[in-house]
């Protein structure tokens, strides 16, 4: 059963934000995802989710001569963002709805990252075609997602599902993708403290609201150093990098007005 503040993201980034920013698990996943893009460094990088800028933050920083744009669901969320990196183009969209989808942006993205969103969303496939409006032929897309078991945080922050590699993977390539790779990383480290996240349930709520304390934030650190010795391989952590086959002449459709 869904939680009926599930997909109140304004909420969840007052009540969770903090405690995001100080986590182990989104600056691992940035640490994929920038190692990825290393092998092929973007003109124009589309994130979809932004979320409060942290990723943005970081790749601005490493790539400062690419063009960004952030597609962000809550209003909180482009605010923060706008705020932590000036001058960074931040929109707020809901990619689920077509009619939300800017005709005439035409910012024909390189590269784009969609760093779990797509476990919370009920018909994934729909926002990565809506997406794909924003994205040039050929555009690079690298998707992670939680594997693993479902806990009560989760719930709580509207996971609708967990993916292993195998599994997301025709989601994207019914989006118009093409899979080039795809592997479930994160063993064994990253595995324990999902396991540990489980274990806690709804106890951790409480403890992860607002500002972190020096034990979470201890807790937090240590676990970031040892996910640093993670396997690339055998985790709960899902990564999927795949290129959009589209061609120009579908894609001016998509832009087109309903």
């Amino acid at each position: 059963m869904t939680h009926p503040h599930a997909d109140d993201w304004d909420q969840h980034w007052t009540d969770f934000g903090a405690a995001a920013e100080a986590g182990p698990t989104p600056k691992y996943r940035r640490r994929i995802i920038l190692s990825i893009l290393a092998a092929d460094p973007p003109a124009r990088l589309l994130e979809i989710g932004s979320g409060t800028g942290e990723f943005a933050e970081d790749f601005c920083a490493r790539y400062p001569s690419s063009e960004y744009l952030g597609l962000e669901l809550s209003h909180t969320g482009v605010e923060l963002s706008s705020r932590r990196v000036p001058g960074v183009r931040f929109i707020q969209r809901d990619l689920l709805q077509s009619t939300n989808v800017a005709a005439g942006l035409d910012f024909g993205a390189t590269h784009a990252v969609c760093s779990e969103v797509l476990e919370h969303i009920d018909t994934p496939s729909t926002l990565l075609a809506n997406a794909a409006c924003y994205m040039a032929p050929g555009c690079k897309l690298i998707v992670t997602v939680p594997g693993g078991p479902m806990s009560a945080f989760y719930q709580r922050i509207g996971h609708r599902r967990h993916y292993a590699a195998s599994e997301i993977a025709p989601i994207l390539e019914s989006a118009g993708f093409q899979v080039e790779r795809s592997y479930d990383a994160g063993f064994p480290f990253f595995n324990l403290f999902r396991m540990f996240v489980t274990w806690r349930g709804e106890k951790l709520i409480p403890s992860i609201s607002g500002p972190p304390s020096v034990t979470v934030r201890f807790g937090m650190w240590l676990f970031d150093r040892l996910f640093r010795l993670n396997l690339m391989r055998w985790g709960w952590q899902t990564v999927v990098v795949a290129s959009l086959f589209r061609d120009d002449k579908i894609l001016r459709a998509q832009r087109q007005p309903a």
